[in-house]
C-alpha cells in the first residue's frame, strides 16, 4: 500500500500514529543529543553498545569531578513513553538525566531498549535485563567499561524509571530478588517516578485509554488497549508484569527500599497509589515511601523541569538515593545523608 494513502490504524495522542501500512510515527523523543567529554554542564556522558545482537544500548553519565578514592553510587535509568517512545538520547531525557547525576553525584546508565511496536513486550523486559546484567558485570573491576571498573559502588546500587520506566524498574527488581544480580552488587533501591501499572480491578473505568488511545472500546476487559498493543501476548488483567498484586513473587523484591513519586492530576496517580498499598501488604520486609505532588500532570516534571516542583522532586530523589541505612549499636535503623 502507498505509505501516502495509508490509514491511521492506531493513534496515542498527541505522541503516537501506527498507519496500516505498518508505518509508525512518532511525534516526540525522535531527537538525539550528542554524548559529550568534560562537557560545560559539569557531566561527562559516553553512548556504548551492550548487545550488538539486539542492538541495545545505553548512555553512561558522570561527573566530570570525580574524586579517585571516592565510590559513587550506580543508578541503572529506563525511559519512558509507554514502551514506545523516546530514547536516553533525545533531550528530554538526556538533559534530565545530566541534571540528576550532578545534583546527586552519581553514576548513571540510561538504557535504550528495543521499542514497541516494532518490538512488542517482553522486549524491554528483556534489553533492560540484559543492560542491568551488563552493568552490575563490572563489580569485580574487570568489566569492559572504565567509567564503571573505576567509580561505581556497587554496594549501592539503584534503578529508576518514569512511566513505562517504572514499571521496568520494578520488574526488573522482583526477577533481581529471584534470580540475584551476583557477588559484590547490592541493589539498595527502586524510585517509581509516575508508574505505569494496571488497574485495582476489571471493573475499573479505563480512564488511561480515554486520555491516551483515543478513547477505542476495551478490547480485553479491566486491561489498558495500549498494554495490549505493546505486548499482545499478555495475559490480561492478572498479567504480573502489570498488576503486581496478581506476583506471587513480590515479596522478594531484591531491593532494601522503595520511592514511589505520584502526581495530584496524573491518571496514572491511584495505581501509584495501589502499587504502594500493595507492595505494604506483602511479605516483603523492606521500606517503601510515597511522595505526592499537588497540582501536577503525568511526568511533569520532564517538561518544566526548572519548577519548584519539579526541583523539590529531584531533591527528594537524591536523597532516596544518597541516604544509607546502617545499624547503629543497638541495633536500630538510622540514616546517614552522604550529600
Amino acid at each position: 500500500m502507498d505509505s501516502t494513502t495509508a490509514e491511521v490504524l492506531y493513534f496515542f495522542p498527541p505522541f503516537l500514529r501506527v498507519y496500516t501500512d505498518g508505518r509508525v510515527e512518532r511525534l516526540t523523543g525522535t531527537d538525539v543529543v550528542p554524548p559529550s567529554i568534560n562537557s560545560e554542564t559539569g557531566v561527562s556522558t559516553k553512548d556504548v553498545v551492550i548487545a550488538p545482537e539486539t542492538g541495545v544500548s545505553a548512555r553512561l553519565f558522570k561527573p566530570i569531578s570525580v574524586n579517585p578514592e571516592k565510590r559513587l553510587p550506580l543508578l541503572v535509568y529506563f525511559h519512558g513513553g509507554g514502551f514506545s517512545l523516546c530514547s536516553p538520547y533525545c533531550s528530554m531525557y538526556h538533559n534530565y538525566i545530566t541534571s540528576l547525576v550532578l545534583a546527586g553525584q552519581i553514576i548513571a546508565v540510561s538504557v535504550d531498549y528495543r521499542l514497541a511496536p516494532e518490538n512488542p513486550l517482553p522486549a524491554a523486559y528483556e534489553d533492560s535485563w540484559t543492560a542491568l546484567q551488563w552493568a552490575v558485570s563490572h563489580s569485580n573491576g574487570q568489566g569492559s567499561e572504565p567509567w564503571l571498573n573505576d567509580h561505581a559502588d556497587f554496594r549501592r546500587v539503584f534503578l529508576a524509571g518514569d512511566s513505562a520506566g517504572g514499571n521496568i524498574s520494578h520488574n526488573l527488581a522482583v526477577q533481581a530478588g529471584v534470580d540475584a544480580l551476583g557477588s559484590g552488587v547490592k541493589l539498595r533501591g527502586i524510585c517509581l517516578i509516575h508508574p505505569y501499572f494496571g488497574r485495582k480491578s476489571e471493573h475499573d473505568v479505563g480512564k488511561v485509554d480515554g486520555n491516551i488511545s483515543g478513547g477505542r472500546p476495551e478490547e480485553m476487559p479491566g486491561v489498558d488497549n495500549r498494554w495490549l498493543y505493546v505486548c499482545p501476548t499478555t495475559s490480561g488483567f492478572n498479567d504480573r508484569r502489570m498488576n503486581p498484586a496478581a506476583d506471587e513473587r513480590l515479596w522478594r523484591l531484591g531491593c532494601d527500599k522503595v520511592l514511589v513519586c505520584v502526581a495530584e492530576k496524573d491518571v496514572l496517580r491511584e495505581r501509584g497509589w495501589f502499587y504502594y498499598e500493595t507492595l505494604g501488604k506483602s511479605r516483603w520486609n523492606g521500606e517503601a515511601v510515597i511522595m505526592e505532588t499537588e497540582g501536577e500532570k503525568h511526568v511533569f516534571h520532564l517538561f518544566e523541569p526548572s519548577s519548584e516542583r519539579a526541583v523539590n522532586l529531584m531533591t527528594r530523589i537524591v536523597s532516596f538515593i544518597n541516604q544509607e541505612f546502617v545499624e547503629d549499636g543497638a541495633g536500630l535503623g538510622l540514616l546517614l545523608n552522604h550529600y
